[in-house]
């Protein structure tokens, strides 16, 4: 547990904060989408997970070290798991989770600036076409047609959480509720 020295209180409850806004908003938001990708025959999470991947960008972009998105992510699966809430794809739910908030934390490495509304949209698509590829393939074991269908709805919402994270971000900046602008804008601390 010594690698978790590097985070902050503050940066530990961000990570708390966005998982647990991560997992509160799936139930309200699933059904919804379902009526919607049900007769599409997509899956709902390919139209749905820019809405969810937008807490791990939020994360990302907020706290900026090295980690955020997987701590999201796993936070999500331990409390999915030891709550019974999304049951249905089990211990695969560690990897599905994961793996998106890893991909999260790449993709905002590989950018120089994480503040503005392209980098938001790229963490949030690629985190959602990760997490549709684990469970198209792992879990619903789609054939590759479906499946390259799936990754370009991911994309559309993916880029619609992507705008949703930055106009949050804004927000959160203009009322002061994140932390201090010169680390957010340089990206250090």
């Amino acid at each position: 547990m010594k690698w978790l020295v590097r985070y902050s209180s503050q940066d530990l409850l961000y990570i708390a904060i966005f998982s647990a806004l991560g997992l509160a908003v799936k139930p309200i938001v699933a059904p919804l989408i379902h009526l919607i990708s049900t007769p599409l025959m997509v899956p709902g999470g390919s139209l749905a997970g820019g809405l969810y991947m937008m807490w791990i960008t939020l994360a990302v972009v907020i706290v900026q070290k090295p980690g955020v998105g997987f701590l999201v992510g796993l936070v999500q699966a331990v409390v999915m798991l030891s709550l019974g809430l999304f049951a249905s794809h089990g211990a695969i739910s560690l990897i599905s989770y994961t793996m998106p908030g890893l991909v999260a934390d790449i993709t905002a490495l590989l950018l120089i600036r994480k503040d503005t509304a392209y980098a938001h949209i790229l963490i949030c698509v690629f985190a959602n076409i990760t997490g549709i590829i684990i469970v198209s393939t792992l879990f619903l074991r789609l054939p590759f047609i479906p499946i390259v269908i799936s990754i370009f709805i991911g994309s559309f919402s993916g880029i619609i959480g992507g705008l949703l994270s930055y106009s949050l971000f804004i927000k959160l900046k203009k009322y002061r509720i994140i932390g201090n602008e010169s680390r957010i804008a340089n990206g250090r601390e």
